[in-house]
């Protein structure tokens, strides 16, 4: 068992090496505003993902294959990246960085929490991810159902240990970091996310066709 969970947190390692829009997304949370805020947001995907790997197990990527699901969820999660990216841009003008420690008002754990959870939950798709991984491991490995829970518990766990020394670690770095870059930061965000989400819905509507 013990090599069931190593294995499936370097996994977990292997995947978060992979920078996504999520990664990038938190780690300006937390430059922004305080490491708690970026933890707390990291909790947050770190339950998503838990959510997506229970569901992997369970089998429920299989149902979201169907091509009008896959379709569906696609879009929308494309469309919710898009509106992320303008929201935040958006928000640039609201802000005042006149100062690194005026980020600091603007702290809300629970905004930070639920703003990380909509983000990474606007991908469903990475239940289809999880269900080829474990059926590969199941493959592979032979596998059980209860050996896949703990690969996966493990899986996950990577994505707290990795989100969260990031998170620390800038935490650590941000008092050397130029007031200008948290505006810049702010826009670069915002414009991977757009990017991200269009590339995406590019992609889909041109594999419908």
């Amino acid at each position: 068992m013990v090599s069931i969970i190593l294995s499936g947190f370097l996994t977990g390692l292997l995947l978060q090496i992979a920078i996504g829009p999520v990664f990038i997304f938190i780690l300006n949370i937390s430059l922004q505003k305080t490491v708690i805020d970026g933890l707390f947001a990291v909790l947050a995907v770190t339950i998503v993902d838990y959510i997506f790997i229970a569901l992997a197990v369970l089998g429920v990527g299989k149902l979201l294959e169907k091509p009008k699901i896959k379709l569906g969820l696609g879009i929308t999660s494309s469309v919710v990246l898009i509106i992320f990216g303008i929201i935040m841009i958006l928000a640039i003008k609201q802000n005042n960085f006149d100062n690194i420690s005026n980020t600091y008002l603007e702290s809300n754990y629970i905004a930070s929490f639920i703003s990380a959870f909509l983000l990474t939950i606007s991908s469903p798709l990475t239940i289809v991810f999880w269900t080829g991984l474990f059926a590969a491991r199941t493959i592979e490995k032979s596998y059980t159902q209860k050996q896949l829970l703990f690969f996966g518990i493990a899986a996950g766990l990577a994505t707290f240990v990795f989100l969260g020394s990031s998170v620390t670690l800038l935490s650590i770095l941000k008092a050397s970091i130029p007031v200008m870059f948290l505006t810049v930061s702010n826009l670069a965000v915002g414009i991977v996310l757009i990017l991200y989400g269009m590339i995406r819905l590019f992609r889909i509507v041109r594999n419908t066709n």
